[in-house]
């Protein structure tokens, strides 16, 4: 046994070595054992957690050196209460020794805090640390002239930049572990990715020394895997040999097992629970679903919500108002203030309290707490959604979709599960009568019609063409192929192409007469309220009809319905025909005059615009395929998912679970979002125009208290606290909400569909 290669798993944390065992052949030899370059973003994501954990210790050790320095300040302003006559103990109480202190925390623990303070101003971008900076050195320099020149009158108060470095360092230490909760969502996300894959060398899983252990970094496209019972799938690939249920509910949010047979697609991650499968890898490392997670939930994060970039304009200017703010402080108080109130001088010089209060405005003002506001309950929010199948493509979405106020829905694998099978198939010779003339003219057989429409649409990855493929294999139907460079497809119409000689159209009536066929056999059409239904052109010839039925999603009236209740305008469109689209509306509860029917992909583009004109905040849902035009004029594109590269790049929201239930989640999150968001701006803004004013003196003629240095200081780190814990709270309200609505439709469950 040796060991023949090894790697870092920067994203488990772990050190793989690979062990092959002397079964293994010979020949074997694998290169890409070794990382070729390729960014893997799980290591880039593991990074930057790594990074903020490290942050987070340092930001605890000065954390604790601050406090350790502000304990032994604290004992030096108590020890002549000890009565102890020891000179060590007097020393701890002189002027000099607190300077050290307060001179060891400015260049200790606070150094890196007030340097990126004073860069900030020089670079005119003000901060919170400039302003905590400015508070800390200006109340350092006060009580060193004050130590240093007696005659000024003046009083020294070396404990204020010492315990306001300590609150401040407290204040960011809790902030920093409360962003790091806040990713806890996406961390556990992280940890379902298996470090190792079992790669097949020979191409027969059955022998031993078939299959070797290799990290899951190093697979590459088109390797063959095996996933045993109990594995998680180490890469997104295609099914090649094997049956099994597969858990995928980590990262799509569908409890139940989805059963995997050749040809079915798996996502890396999901949990295969009992068969053995092999896996040909499509998508490995940081290609996966999982990686397209990631990036989504990453992008949401760094994009600005409109509030946000709002709050950030006025952080911006309210920096510089502050420092305005404290130098009329200042002026007030040194000048005017003891003069006009002499009774608010209870103590030392006018300059020495001036200099306190304007120290205390600049530190107690908050824009932090203003810049938190968004970005936090973001970062929650779409973490939350991508533990739960739902992927936003930024702040901004957030904030639109909480103002929607029209949901468009398509049809066919929207409302619908978007499966339809093929129910029947009707030709001329079903329907004319014995004696009618036209007998002269050929007629095609049902099995005849099936085969030629899945000649045509076996090249196509619509739906119904997939019902049709499936149809005819199950009636042993010879493959028909189509010529080389004939096949047409027109989205929302129909597809086209030659097959024996003959010229095949299949789609609506429209789409077969635009392609040569003038003649209709058929003396009626029969119309089945349910069914759709498929015409089939051979030459100038109506040769037969395929029917279809597609299931009703079964949680489909209960969105509307509930969609219904909050107020929003439901409409449906479909290129169906009219009475299957009003039948589905019907079942769901969408009225008829807000279902459209027989609509083309640009026709539903043009009927979101007219819906924008009026004002209306338009949401559209579809498959993010047929409806990627309408998709991307709305004002929130919502793609149903299947899990596996349903990322949609068209799409502002994906569901991942495909639910029709995940709508009415992404709505309530978005709504809590935003409702948080707002409660945060309306805190920072209520905190610093309370707290502003208290700390300029306002109360001190009134009730002769002051905000010191030190105790503006603690106020303001409990304003970052408060912003970052309401912006938590939005777990708890959201995971509350969640259980209501899926209460309500446990006990509104509708009888149709799956």
């Amino acid at each position: 046994m040796t060991v023949e290669d090894y790697t870092l798993c920067i994203t488990l944390g772990i050190a793989v070595i690979g062990i092959f065992l002397p079964t293994i052949k010979k020949e074997y030899s694998r290169p890409s054992l070794s990382y070729s370059g390729r960014d893997n973003f799980f290591k880039v994501f593991e990074r930057k957690m790594e990074e903020k954990r490290s942050r987070l210790e340092e930001s605890g050790r000065n954390l604790a050196v601050s406090w350790a320095l502000c304990a032994v300040c604290l004992f030096g302003h108590l020890s002549h209460f000890f009565g102890a006559n020891a000179s060590w103990i007097h020393a701890f109480h002189s002027t000099g020794f607190h300077l050290s202190l307060s001179l060891f925390t400015l260049l200790g623990p606070g150094r890196q805090l007030i340097l990126d303070g004073v860069r900030s101003l020089l670079k005119g971008a003000p901060n919170m640390n400039t302003l905590v900076g400015l508070g800390a050195l200006s109340s350092f320099t006060v009580s060193s002239l004050a130590a240093l020149m007696p005659k000024l009158g003046w009083k020294a108060f070396f404990e204020e930049p010492i315990m306001l470095i300590a609150f401040v360092l407290l204040g960011r230490n809790l902030e920093q572990r409360a962003k790091i909760k806040a990713t806890s969502d996406m961390t556990g996300l992280l940890s379902i990715l298996p470090s190792k894959a079992r790669l097949l060398v020979n191409g027969d899983a059955k022998e031993l020394g078939s299959m070797v252990e290799v990290p899951c970094n190093s697979l590459s496209v088109g390797d063959q895997i095996i996933v045993l019972p109990g594995d998680r799938v180490p890469a997104d690939g295609i099914v090649r040999a094997g049956r099994s249920t597969v858990d995928e509910s980590s990262f799509t949010g569908e409890p139940l097992p989805v059963t995997k047979l050749p040809g079915s697609q798996v996502a890396a991650g999901s949990i295969n629970l009992n068969g053995t499968l092999t896996v040909e890898v499509r998508r490995p490392g940081g290609e996966t679903a999982m990686g397209d997670i990631f990036r989504l939930v990453e992008e949401a994060q760094s994009r600005e919500a409109p509030v946000q970039r709002l709050a950030d304009k006025v952080s911006g200017h309210f920096t510089y108002g502050v420092m305005a703010l404290s130098a009329a402080t200042f002026m007030f108080w040194s000048l005017f203030g003891a003069h006009i109130l002499p009774g608010a001088l209870y103590q030392g010089s006018s300059v020495s309290l001036a200099l306190q209060l304007s120290c205390s405005v600049l530190v107690v003002a908050c824009p932090c707490a203003l810049g938190l506001a968004t970005p936090t309950a973001v970062l929650v929010g779409t973490s939350l959604g991508a533990t739960r199948g739902l992927l936003w493509r930024g702040g901004s979405i957030l904030e639109r979709f909480a103002m929607v106020n029209t949901i468009v829905f398509d049809k066919t694998g929207t409302l619908t599960i978007g499966r339809p099978v093929v129910t029947k198939v009707v030709t001329p010779g079903c329907m004319r009568s014995t004696d009618s003339k036209e007998n002269a003219h050929h007629t095609w057989s049902e099995v005849e019609v099936l085969k030629l429409a899945a000649g045509v649409e076996i090249n196509t990855v619509h739906p119904v063409g997939k019902a049709i493929v499936e149809a005819a294999r199950a009636v042993d139907c010879q493959n028909a192929k189509v010529v080389d460079g004939t096949f047409i497809e027109e989205p929302g119409s129909g597809t086209v192409g030659i097959i024996e000689n003959k010229k095949v159209s299949v789609g609506t009536l429209d789409w077969i007469q635009r392609h040569g066929v003038n003649e209709n056999p058929f003396q009626e059409m029969e119309d089945v309220k349910n069914q759709s239904v498929v015409y089939v052109g051979v030459d100038n010839v109506l040769a037969g009809l395929i029917y279809f039925e597609d299931q009703i999603r079964g949680d489909a009236a209960y969105v509307v319905e509930s969609l219904t209740k909050r107020g929003i305008n439901i409409y449906m469109l479909s290129g169906d025909k009219r009475s299957t689209a009003e039948y589905v509306g019907s079942v769901v509860g969408i009225p008829k005059e807000k279902v459209l029917s027989g609509v083309k992909p640009d026709e539903k583009k043009k009927f979101i615009s007219k819906l924008q004109k009026d004002q209306n905040v338009v949401a559209m849902v579809g498959d993010g395929i047929n409806d990627a035009a309408a998709l991307a004029s709305s004002d929130v594109g919502i793609a149903m998912g299947g899990g596996v590269g349903a990322a949609s790049e068209v799409s502002s929201v994906v569901l991942m679970g495909n639910r029709l239930s995940q709508l009415l989640d992404a709505l309530e999150l978005s709504r809590l979002t935003m409702k948080t968001v707002k409660q945060n701006l309306w805190w920072a803004f209520a905190y610093n125009i309370v707290g502003i004013p208290i700390a300029a003196g306002m109360l001190l003629p009134v009730t002769g208290t002051m905000l010191t240095p030190s105790i503006a200081g603690a106020l303001m780190g409990l304003s970052s606290i408060g912003v970052m814990a309401n912006s938590l709270l939005l777990r708890f309200k959201f995971s509350s909400k969640q259980k209501q609505i899926n209460g309500s439709y446990a006990n509104a469950k509708s009888p149709f569909g799956p």
